[in-house]
């Protein structure tokens, strides 16, 4: 682990442009669902294989004209960067798909639940693999979150696999992207070329069998489809600027952004079920949140010591 980039914000410049990136990340995530909602017609396989052909179109178009493929061969060069992102590639391709199956089949309260956890594992995450220490107030953050998990599990009888899902896969893609020396759009192009083949020949496929939808004479649908190549590879790419340049735990408090979007979308527009039970799970995931990212001087008056 010694070749790993110093975890602190190393610089205030790199910070500002890591945090900058995090915000504009997360917001977009939080109000993707308006988009894939209207997509929801369509299989989950199918919008998968869509969003990753328009973002290779996308990442090759701003690699040429930003003239980054220097970057992107150094990266190709590197055996250890390229095999991570393979891993990576495939870590992002189940988490847009279980991420699309959930907006379609109306789980966005779940997705959102995913990713209000996901924070707290990265947190984890951080401290086991890249080193960073953990205070009393996280841990105690960690097992509310737990704590709410499992009350979910236990008071409606199922485990909520989208959002353990979605948390552990978008948790590791961000901890395997920071501990190689590729830059985010390097990344994300690579990650894109890696999967594009296969997305690609699904949708051939699909067409040959006559049950493809791109293409097809609905310009509005072309369109959507289209447009989902920079909403993918545009948010990804700045994550992977952001990642780079701050803390993992930081990108972690950003994260509330995105779910904090998303659940206002499940229950104030889509109308999905928001029950005692899942006031209670939310309300120990939230009070988890609440005392990571409260003000350490507010912590140590409250008894939690070395906050």
């Amino acid at each position: 682990m010694s070749s790993l980039p110093p975890s602190p914000d190393s610089t205030s410049a790199n910070a500002r442009v890591g945090v900058i990136a995090g915000i504009l990340t997360f917001g977009t995530w939080g109000l993707l669902p308006l988009y894939l909602k209207q997509l929801a017609h369509l299989p989950p396989p199918e919008v998968l294989a869509n969003r990753v052909v328009w973002s290779v179109v996308t990442m090759v178009v701003l690699i040429s004209l930003l003239r980054g493929w220097g970057s992107v061969r150094a990266a190709l060069a590197n055996r250890r960067a390229l095999l991570t992102l393979f891993v990576t590639s495939a870590l992002i391709s189940v988490n847009w798909l279980t991420y699309i199956f959930a907006v379609s089949s109306g789980h966005v309260l779940q997705a959102s639940m995913g990713y209000f956890i996901n924070p707290l594992i990265s947190v984890v995450f951080g401290f086991v693999f890249l080193r960073e220490t953990m205070t009393r107030r996280q841990w105690v953050a960690v097992a509310c979150a737990a704590i709410g998990v499992s009350f979910l599990v236990i008071r409606l009888g199922e485990v909520p696999v989208i959002a353990l899902t979605l948390a552990m896969t978008f948790a590791t893609y961000g901890l395997l992207r920071k501990t190689i020396p590729v830059d985010g759009m390097s990344g994300m192009t690579i990650e894109s070329l890696i999967i594009g083949p296969v997305a690609a020949g699904y949708m051939l496929w699909l067409a040959s069998d006559g049950v493809g939808h791109f293409a097809q004479g609905d310009t509005l649908l072309d369109t959507l489809l289209v447009i989902g190549g920079p909403v993918t590879a545009l948010p990804l790419m700045l994550f992977g600027v952001a990642v780079r340049r701050v803390r993992l735990s930081t990108i972690g408090l950003m994260q509330y952004i995105a779910p904090s979007g998303q659940f206002l979308l499940a229950t104030q527009l889509y109308d999905e079920p928001f029950t005692a039970t899942h006031a209670w799970a939310f309300s120990c995931i939230w009070l988890g949140l609440a005392i990571y990212s409260a003000p350490r001087a507010l912590l140590r008056r409250i008894g939690f010591g070395r906050a």
